[in-house]
């Protein structure tokens, strides 16, 4: 049976390798059928050789600092501690290209879960707060009823009566607020400045 040539190549350099730096003796590298399982043993002792100048290795660029000052150098490892998600590394790609409209449609309804409200509070119309809030139930239900596989859908409905009078308190508290603030910002005016009446 014929050798890689690539793992022949390597093994070569190894050897190599390893008679300058005095870890085997040159007449090693040529083996006979009966020094086979001397050659094993070798082998597994260079394994263990190998090991041993790798730790060596990291332990003196330990020593000279070479791991000092690396990027993320004593902050916590991201993602690490919160519950298994079998999708993890779905999220973090989407999170970390800022990617909007992929994944699976339960990672989607997640996300416009938590972003429904600000979302609901641009709309200027009770009859647009009603269908936006339809239509996100329409697309729960429908992610519900598919499947397609991936993660469950876990995002609730949301009752229409309940956000349009949640809506109409956040509207009023920001009318308000609105109102507030001008008339803070008259009454900062010197009286010459001020609206008369």
């Amino acid at each position: 049976m014929t050798e890689n040539p690539r793992e022949a190549a390597e093994r070569y350099r190894f050897e190599k390798w390893q008679r300058e730096q005095g870890f085997a003796s040159e007449d090693e590298g040529e083996e006979t059928d009966a020094a086979a399982p001397a050659s094993k043993a070798a082998r597994a002792y260079s394994a263990a050789d190998r090991a041993a100048v790798v730790e060596t290795a990291i332990q003196q660029a330990m020593r000279r600092g070479d791991f000092d000052d690396l990027p993320g150098a004593g902050k916590p490892i991201p993602g690490l501690g919160g519950s298994h998600d079998p999708d993890w590394w779905i999220r973090r790609k989407i999170e970390s290209e800022k990617l909007t409209g992929l994944g699976p449609p339960a990672l989607r309804l997640r996300v416009e879960d938590a972003e429904f409200d600000a979302r609901l509070d641009e709309l200027s119309r009770e009859v647009d707060v009603r269908e936006a809030v339809e239509d996100f139930n329409r697309r729960v239900i429908e992610a519900r009823r598919q499947l397609l596989g991936g993660p469950p859908v876990v995002t609730p409905t949301r009752d229409v009566e309940a956000e349009v009078s949640a809506w109409r308190d956040r509207r009023a508290a920001r009318v308000a607020r609105a109102h507030q603030e001008s008339d803070a910002a008259a009454r900062r005016r010197p009286w010459w400045r001020r609206p008369r009446g």
